[in-house]
């Protein structure tokens, strides 16, 4: 058996994958400091999610669908819930992750889809090669190959958020593009505290 056992402080929220990878600023923000706003962005996104994050069991086209179906992970200390799992005659299983956005190649679109199924493949036993990540802006959908490459770099973003949170360490912000369409940004202050740096380091020439 390899499962690993976890205290609850280790644990890792699936949704902070997602975070971390795009800005790990953000994830510490959420994560650490327990700091969330809202904007157009974040509210559409609910608005999105509100029919997966209600828990349902439907039949659709032959196969059995799933919302709102609790993850975990044992192995790896992970916690989660997809939006949509669907389940096949065949028996394949097929995470479904929706997004706010048109169709686009976004890696921590990946990771968190790949989080998915790495719980699946322990909760189920199967294999979980594939899902698919629904972008609602542009009502098409992304078939993504989860591939050990892919769960490699998850597990990193994993361990990596793991060692944020028991250091306490919150990151520095980015500050670029990234920071435009934030929610966080003004608890973030990406300017002030880059500006303010540069000047530290100015002064004792670091």
């Amino acid at each position: 058996m390899n499962s690993l056992s976890y205290d609850e402080d280790d644990i890792i929220l699936i949704s902070a994958i997602e975070h971390y990878s795009y800005c790990p600023r953000q994830c510490g923000l959420i994560h650490l400091e327990q700091v969330y706003e809202e904007n157009v962005f974040t509210l559409q996104g609910n608005a999105l999610h509100e029919r997966a994050d209600e828990a349902l069991t439907t039949l659709e086209e032959g196969k059995r669908v799933e919302r709102a179906l609790p993850l975990w992970s044992d192995r790896h200390g992970l916690l989660g819930k997809a939006d949509v799992v669907e389940f096949y005659p065949d028996g394949r299983v097929w995470p479904v992750e929706y997004k706010r956005g048109a169709k686009r190649q976004r890696r921590h679109d990946d990771l968190q889809l790949c989080a998915q199924a790495l719980c699946l493949e322990e909760m189920l036993g199967v294999p979980v090669p594939r899902g698919t990540i629904f972008y609602h802006a542009s009502r098409a959908s992304r078939e993504v190959e989860i591939t050990g490459e892919l769960s490699g770099e998850t597990l990193r973003v994993v361990e990596a958020i793991r060692a944020m949170l028991r250091a306490s360490n919150l990151p520095p912000p980015p500050n670029d593009a990234r920071c435009a369409g934030c929610s966080l940004r003004d608890a973030c202050r990406p300017e002030m505290i880059c500006a303010a740096t540069a000047d530290e380091e100015e002064i004792f020439g670091e």
